[in-house]
């Protein structure tokens, strides 16, 4: 099959795969790109639509000072979840537990493991923070494609995040009571078979 035949094939079978990812879009991508498109469209000269274009790129979080602490907490804690790291640390206080005798035990001794220590660990809270929220947005824009993906499911639940907590609280009980709903359902259900 030549060259070209086959390029055409493969845009006539993926044509409907794009137009379907297109319209499966999270209403969150949705939502920022409007408004990105909006933010763009006010602005009128070149300098200030360059200007636009580096505060856009900025608030996605593709440049700048948010790009590179993402970038160093990814590579950190990556870094931090190897077995090496664990085996450096051990190394670091079997050193210091075994130069205990040479200090004397003294304040000091006590005093540089108990501020690495503080130290280490008020760093890593800010690392492991940003690592857990960017896993835990990229498991609801998993979830939501999911969602939005089936059709018999509700697309209400593809933006649970934007919710107060009553709007939750409130879908907790209609779903408990659904739930509850089949339970009973099936029990009765069991109740005629048996």
């Amino acid at each position: 099959m030549d060259q070209g035949r086959a390029s055409a094939r493969a845009r006539l079978f993926c044509a409907p795969l794009t137009s379907r990812r297109r319209q499966l879009r999270s209403p969150i991508l949705v939502e920022q790109e409007a408004r990105e498109r909006a933010y763009l469209s006010i602005v009128s000269s070149e300098g200030d639509r360059s200007r636009a274009m580096a505060k856009a790129t900025d608030e996605k979080g593709h440049g700048g000072w948010a790009s590179w602490f993402s970038s160093f907490a990814r590579l950190a804690a990556n870094w931090c979840g190897r077995p090496s790291a664990f085996l450096l640390a051990v190394a670091v206080v079997v050193v210091w537990a075994v130069s205990g005798p040479i200090f004397g035990y003294s304040e000091d001794w006590q005093l540089v493991i108990n501020t690495g220590t503080t130290i280490i660990t008020f760093l890593m809270v800010f690392l492991i923070q940003n690592t857990q929220n960017r896993d835990m947005v990229t498991v609801q824009l998993k979830l939501s494609e999911l969602i939005l993906a089936l059709k018999s499911a509700e697309n209400k639940f593809a933006a649970l995040d934007d919710l107060t907590d009553e709007e939750l609280q409130q879908l907790h009980d209609e779903c408990h009571a659904q739930a509850q709903r089949a339970s009973d359902s099936l029990k009765t259900r069991r109740g005629r078979a048996a």
